[in-house]
């Protein structure tokens, strides 16, 4: 009789969705399922309910599970796979144990990452950087998070914190959520952008609402996408400057307004080019949602190496 394929798991742990995703060995997806993240309960919750989604997909998918990555929000020590610093939206999240809790109830290795680095991980795999060697990757979304991947891998510095570009200062003067000032984050993440917005007008929405408004023509939310956009663009310069790295892949919710963003990126990059004198490549996100979840998986293929065929 032979044996069921084997198929690997992606988990993608968000404020708001968990999202799970079978893939098969060539990353491909094979089902998915998202689940309300019950941030506020706890770690042991978290885990439980990405480990209840992953359970239905395995009842309604044939195969055999080698192995699970996780995708998390906030800052983790990838090789003990553990949460080190988690956002005031969790609660029990910074100290959990996220791949002992995951071996334990599914008997298969699981691995850890930061979800930044795991969209990163996805987009080189599957996505719009599929075999690049040097690439940054940014997510715009409740935050402003960075990545690199440098000689064909996932470069995170000796305290796993490389490439986190939306806490770099130099943005102006004003106050970011995590207490430093003129930080990336402050103009370019969602909720900046929602911020900026009611600066100018009074009216309180969110970066969704911005987007909404400015493509009906108003002029402050096409302004506040405009200032957005140049940041990003002057964030790429410096780390184009820094790293001689010219391809870049952007995600996360706020660039689902691409087309707000980029014209002011484009012009910014053109008015600025490196000092190398490349053209810098900038890229929305070809995964879109999936891509945290698809990186994970990702990451559990490379770990467990000669078990996966392609």
């Amino acid at each position: 009789m032979t044996a069921p394929p084997g198929v690997l798991a992606g988990v993608d742990i968000g404020g708001t969705l968990t999202e799970v995703v079978l893939c098969a060995a060539d990353l491909g997806v094979i089902d998915r399922f998202a689940v309300p993240t019950p941030a506020r309960e706890g770690g042991a919750a978290m885990v439980s309910a990405a480990l209840d989604a992953l359970r239905l997909l395995l009842d309604r998918t044939p195969g055999r599970l080698l192995g699970v990555g996780i995708g998390a929000a906030g800052v983790v020590d990838a090789r003990a796979g553990r949460i080190l610093v988690a956002s005031d939206s969790f609660r029990g999240w910074a100290g959990f144990p996220v791949t002992a809790a995951v071996e334990e109830a599914l008997g298969v290795p699981a691995y850890l990452d930061n979800d930044v680095n795991a969209f990163l991980r996805g987009e080189v795999a599957r996505g719009a950087v599929v075999g690049e060697r040097h690439v940054l990757g940014m997510t715009l979304g409740t935050g402003v998070g960075g990545a690199l991947w440098l000689d064909g891998r996932l470069y995170d510095g000796p305290q796993g914190a490389a490439g986190e570009i939306g806490h770099v200062p130099g943005f102006g003067d004003l106050r970011c959520t995590c207490g430093g000032r003129g930080h990336l984050e402050t103009l370019a993440s969602g909720r900046s952008i929602a911020t900026r917005y009611a600066e100018r007008t009074g009216r309180t929405t969110t970066a969704r609402g911005v987007a909404e408004a400015a493509a009906l023509g108003d002029p402050d939310a096409f302004a506040v996408y405009e200032a957005s956009g140049t940041a990003v663009a002057r964030a790429i310069l410096v780390a184009a400057g820094l790293l001689d790295v010219t391809t870049f892949v952007i995600g996360g919710g706020v660039s689902r307004a691409w087309a707000l963003l980029e014209p002011s990126v484009r012009h910014t990059l053109t008015d600025e080019p490196p000092v190398s004198g490349r053209r810098i490549r900038v890229l929305a996100t070809l995964l879109g949602g999936d891509a945290v979840a698809v990186g994970a998986a990702s990451r559990a293929r490379a770990e467990l190496g000669p078990v996966i065929r392609v």
